[in-house]
């Protein structure tokens, strides 16, 4: 019991001790801060990195995100056709299809599809 105690003091100490030998011998270099910097293309990154977009290809791409997953899910339903009825797999599936199709519809009407 002691030389676990031993052993995870000895490890935090030694893990102290190499994060304080970083510090003290890192040079903080602040007179050649372009330097430094991210350079790409040739263009000054010292402008703005945010740069607005529009909500709509937030939308768009969630909307494309779920149609996506549909399919993942649709395609390998297709194996399980055997194991059930079909009468049942077909209407589970329209089911699932038409629950997505309301949505978009939904989505179409509600205006989040159109660009203003």
């Amino acid at each position: 019991m002691l030389l676990i105690h031993t052993l995870a003091m000895s490890t935090i100490i030694i893990a102290m001790l190499m994060i304080l030998l970083s510090l003290a011998l890192s040079k903080k270099n602040s007179q050649h801060a372009d330097k430094n910097s991210q350079f790409e293309c040739g263009f000054n990154p010292l402008s703005s990195l945010r740069i607005s977009f529009s909500i709509q290809f937030f939308l768009i791409t969630v909307i494309f995100l779920i149609f996506d997953v549909e399919v993942a899910l649709l395609l390998p339903s297709i194996l399980s056709i055997h194991k059930v009825k079909p009468v049942s797999w077909i209407i589970l599936m329209s089911l699932f299809t038409l629950i997505l199709i309301i949505g978009i519809f939904y989505e179409w009407n509600d205006g989040a599809l159109e660009w203003k």
